[in-house]
C-alpha cells in the first residue's frame, strides 16, 4: 500500500500568499494573523504528473475555427446585454453579490429557461438540498426535465457527474462551499477555492461548456477568497441592489468577450426576477415636481442611457462642523462641487448641512452628472424649483467651466423619448447635433449660466 505524502504550508486568507512557516504579518497585504496552516496530500496515484511529461502541440491561428465560439442566448435580454450578447462556450463566469440579493434565483430562472433536450443544464448546490431548490422552483413557476440538480460539495464527485450526464452548462452555487479532498483545509479557504475553481476551469475549457460560479462577497463588497479567483475567470459580474428597493442591477466588472460598462436591470417580484426594459421610467416613476433640490440627469452605463433623479437638501447646520452626506454619489465629488459653488458662483455653504441622494437607490459615478448635482444643491439652497421638463448634463471643471461629455446624442434621444422638453448641455457638445423636434437644446459654458437657465 502506497503511503500518502503530506505538504504543509501557511496561506494568507486575505491575499493567498504562501509561506513555509507561520508569521504574524503577511508580507503581501500587511494583514495581521491572517496566515492559516494548510495540509496538502500528494498522492502518487492521484494522477499528478511531472512537468513536461505530457506531449502538447501548438496550433496555428489560421487552423482554428471560430464556429465553436457562437454565443448561446439566455432567456433575459438584460442578461444577454451584460454578457456581451450571450454565453460563450467554454467560458468561466463568476457572479458575486450580497446574501439574499437574488443570485441563486437569477441562475435558477435563467438555467431553466435554457434547459432543453439539446441543452442540458446541471445546477450544483453546496448550500441547499434538492428539495429546497425544488420548493423555490415551484414558487417561481419554473420547471424542466432537462434541468438537473445535484447537492454536492466534493469537487471530485461533481466532476464525475459532469462526465456522466455531459451537460451543456454548469452552475455551481457556491464556489466557497466546494472542496477538494486532497487538501485538508476547510471549504472556503484560499487553497480550496483556488483549486476547485481551477478544476472547474479545466472542465470548461476541455469540454467547451460554460460554467457559472456563484460567489460570496465580503463586508466591503468584494468577492470572498483569493484575488487570483477574479483573474482565473473570463467574466466577473456583480449583482447589486438595495434591500429597501425592488430592483437589482447586474453589472459587468470584467468581460473578455464584451464591454465592462454594461448593466442589466431586474425587478424583484413575488414570482421572481423580471427584466426591466426601460430603466429610466423605473427610476423616475415616483418623482414629485415643483419641489426644490430635484434635478434629472442622464448617465451612461456602457451604451445605455439612464435618466436618474438627483436630490439635494441644504439646511442650516446645528453642529460645529457642517455635515456632508451623499447616497449613491461619491463624497469626494460632492466636496469638489461644493467648493466650485462657493468660489465660482458665490453661494456660501460653510454653515449649511448638505445631503444629496440618487433617487431609487441608483449609483452615479460619471462626471457627466456634475452639473445636475450642482444644480440640485443650488436649487435647495435658494429654495427655487428647477424646470421639471429639463434634463441637465455636463462635467464641471475647477474653474466653474462646463466640459463636454461623451455620447450626447444617445442621452438626448432618451430624454426626448420620455417627454422632456429642454436639455442643458455643454456648449462644446452642440456642434454636429441632429435637431430634436420636441427637445430644446441649450448650450452653456459656465455654471452660473446653467443655473440661470433652469432655476425659476
Amino acid at each position: 500500500m502506497k503511503t500518502k505524502k503530506q505538504k504543509r504550508h501557511f496561506a494568507c486568507q486575505v491575499c493567498g500568499h504562501i509561506s513555509p512557516g507561520w508569521i504574524g504579518k503577511c508580507p503581501e497585504c500587511n494583514s495581521w494573523n491572517s496566515l492559516v496552516e494548510e495540509v496538502v496530500r500528494l498522492d502518487a496515484a492521484s494522477g499528478w504528473q511531472a512537468s513536461g511529461s505530457k506531449k502538447v502541440r501548438a496550433t496555428p491561428l489560421s487552423e482554428i475555427s471560430g464556429d465553436d465560439a457562437k454565443r448561446k442566448s439566455v432567456g433575459s435580454e438584460e442578461f444577454n446585454r451584460v454578457l456581451g450578447g450571450g454565453i460563450v462556450p467554454g467560458s468561466l463566469i463568476l457572479i458575486g453579490g450580497d446574501p439574499g440579493i437574488g443570485k441563486s434565483t437569477l441562475m435558477l430562472t435563467e438555467g431553466v429557461s435554457l434547459a432543453s433536450q439539446e441543452y442540458r443544464v446541471l445546477y450544483v448546490s453546496g448550500e441547499e438540498s434538492i428539495r429546497q431548490i425544488k420548493l423555490r422552483s415551484d414558487r417561481l413557476g419554473v420547471r424542466s426535465k432537462f434541468f438537473y440538480l445535484l447537492a454536492e460539495q466534493d469537487i471530485l464527485n461533481i466532476t464525475h457527474v459532469i462526465e456522466e450526464i455531459e451537460p451543456s452548462l454548469v452552475v455551481v452555487d457556491s464556489i466557497q462551499t466546494v472542496y477538494d479532498p486532497n487538501f485538508e483545509s476547510s471549504p472556503g479557504s484560499i487553497s480550496q477555492v483556488r483549486e476547485s475553481a481551477l478544476k472547474l476551469s479545466r472542465i470548461a475549457k476541455s469540454r467547451n461548456i460554460p460554467v457559472f460560479l456563484i460567489g460570496h462577497v465580503t463586508k466591503d463588497g468584494y468577492i470572498a477568497g483569493p484575488k487570483v479567483l477574479e483573474h482565473m475567470v473570463d467574466v466577473l459580474l456583480h449583482f447589486e441592489g438595495d434591500r429597501n428597493h425592488f430592483y437589482r442591477i447586474l453589472r459587468s466588472v470584467k468581460n473578455r468577450f464584451g464591454s465592462t460598462r454594461e448593466i442589466g436591470v431586474f425587478e424583484m417580484k413575488q414570482e421572481g426576477l423580471t427584466e426591466v426594459s426601460n430603466p429610466s421610467s423605473l427610476f423616475l416613476e415616483q418623482r414629485k415636481e415643483n419641489i426644490s433640490g430635484s434635478t434629472i440627469v442622464c448617465t451612461m452605463e456602457g451604451t445605455r442611457p439612464f435618466l436618474v433623479e438627483v436630490q439635494a437638501l441644504v439646511t442650516p447646520t446645528s453642529y460645529g462642523l457642517p455635515q456632508r452626506t451623499a447616497t449613491g454619489i461619491d463624497n469626494k465629488r460632492l466636496s469638489l462641487l461644493l467648493a466650485v459653488l462657493e468660489k465660482r458662483v458665490g453661494l456660501r455653504l460653510g454653515t449649511y448641512d448638505v445631503f444629496v441622494n440618487a433617487a431609487g437607490g441608483a449609483k452615479i459615478d460619471e462626471p457627466a452628472a456634475d452639473l445636475g448635482l450642482l444644480t440640485s444643491i443650488a436649487s435647495s439652497f435658494k429654495d427655487q424649483v428647477v424646470d421639471p421638463g429639463a434634463i441637465i448634463v455636463g462635467e464641471i471643471g475647477l474653474g466653474g467651466e462646463i466640459r463636454a461629455v461623451p455620447q450626447i446624442e444617445q442621452r438626448l434621444d432618451e430624454a426626448a423619448k420620455l417627454g422632456f422638453r429642454k436639455a442643458i448641455i455643454p456648449r462644446s457638445n452642440e456642434s454636429g447635433l441632429t435637431p430634436q423636434s420636441d427637445l430644446e437644446v441649450v448650450g452653456v459654458d459656465k455654471t452660473s449660466d446653467a443655473l440661470d437657465e433652469v432655476l425659476n
